[in-house]
């Protein structure tokens, strides 16, 4: 029966996941050093200057409160602590890592895509598979970027469990929302579809009190757009190479 899961599709699908996912990696390192790692390696520039600043202000505070030393002096220590924090060194180091991380995501992605495939058994190539990675983009991209847009480093933003919990909601909503509108036979689901589309966005994603930034906003608009464009590059090839190999390996 199409679509039913045994150990062959499964095999299938993670083969073809496989072979989808490092090329997909690959592709979105390249796109990622021609434009984003820029910005980001920008927007650290701005970072960092902007934690000295910080870590003088301790200082100074500390030379004019002496009945506060000690408490300012382990503050100054955990400021150290994180700024000496280990990250692969700029250059091929940075970008062997990146790679790494990035055919991983594209392998789990694509994990999900050929499950996805596998499930609705209604044909597979390059082509639906195409379609299937403009579903991914817009899952896991555009619809929760509407309210947690890509953020350069140095942006303040709200506690990260809070935006972890509306991304997923988003993600979980947006794919079932989608489906219903696409799948459904009957006016009444895919209303109910369009419904919940919306949900994530009346409720609205969790915000910082206060809005800041230590790069300017010219390049936190540029990281933004740098980010669409690769994340669709990403998308799209991986789902067109999903459904090339799903259907290959067949």
């Amino acid at each position: 029966m199409a679509g039913m899961f045994n150990l062959a599709a499964f095999k299938r699908i993670v083969s073809a996941a496989a072979l989808a996912g490092m090329l997909a990696g690959l592709l979105l390192t390249v796109v990622q050093q021609i434009q984003v790692s820029q910005i980001i390696r920008k927007a650290e520039v701005y970072e960092d200057a902007a934690a000295a600043l910080q870590l003088a202000h301790v200082h100074s505070s500390a030379e004019q409160e002496h009945h506060e030393h000690e408490h300012e002096h382990e503050h100054e220590h955990e400021h150290e602590h994180e700024h000496d924090a280990w990250q692969p060194a700029n250059g091929v180091e940075r970008t062997l890592f990146t790679a790494l991380a990035n055919i991983s995501l594209a392998v789990g992605f694509g994990l999900l895509l050929g499950a996805a495939i596998c499930l609705r058994g209604e044909g597979s190539g390059w082509r639906a598979g195409l379609l299937w990675g403009v579903a991914g983009y817009m899952v896991f991209f555009v619809a929760p970027s509407l309210g947690l847009p890509p953020e350069v480093p140095g942006t303040e933003a709200a506690p990260l469990a809070d935006r972890q919990l509306w991304w997923l909601i988003t993600v979980g909503m947006t794919a079932s929302g989608l489906s219903l509108l696409i799948f459904a036979r009957t006016w009444q689901v895919k209303i109910l579809g369009a419904i919940l589309l919306g949900v994530p966005h009346l409720i609205g994603a969790p915000q910082p009190q206060v809005y800041a930034s230590a790069a300017p906003v010219e390049l936190a608009h540029a990281f933004i757009y740098a980010t669409a464009i690769a994340n669709a590059v990403f998308w799209l090839a991986l789902g067109s190479l999903m459904g090339f190999f799903y259907k290959k390996i067949a």
